[in-house]
């Protein structure tokens, strides 16, 4: 079995904690990062709301049954819709775009190669 790691989100008070290859955990927090410095660009009037990548870790044992594990993949499939119904006519979105796709492609030829999709 292949190694992951966990990326913990934090959305005001809340909490997602993301479950990553390990591999592809940072590039994950990376670009959380990047799209929190961007989004206050957009000018859009529907902006997606962004939670902030807060830590990394190799091992998770949620205490709380209202807390859940998120598959990175579906994870990034849904950031990716998210932005890409975002109706932006000054910035330049298809950078962010094409960043969050980059990775949504490394993860879904990484699952079909670990025969988990």
């Amino acid at each position: 079995m292949s190694k992951m790691r966990y990326v913990i989100l934090q959305h005001a008070d809340q909490l997602e904690f993301v479950e990553m290859p390990s591999d592809y955990a940072y590039q994950l927090s990376a670009l959380n990062l990047r799209l929190n410095k961007e989004i206050d660009k957009l000018t859009a009037d529907i902006v997606p709301k962004l939670p902030r990548a807060i830590a990394e870790c190799d091992q998770l044992d949620l205490l709380e049954e209202r807390y859940v594990i998120s598959q990175g993949l579906a994870y990034i499939n849904d950031l990716e819709k998210s932005f890409a119904s975002v109706k932006e006519e000054h910035y330049p979105l298809i950078a962010l775009l094409t960043e969050i796709r980059a990775l949504q492609a490394q993860l879904e030829q990484w699952y079909e190669e670990e025969d988990l999709i």
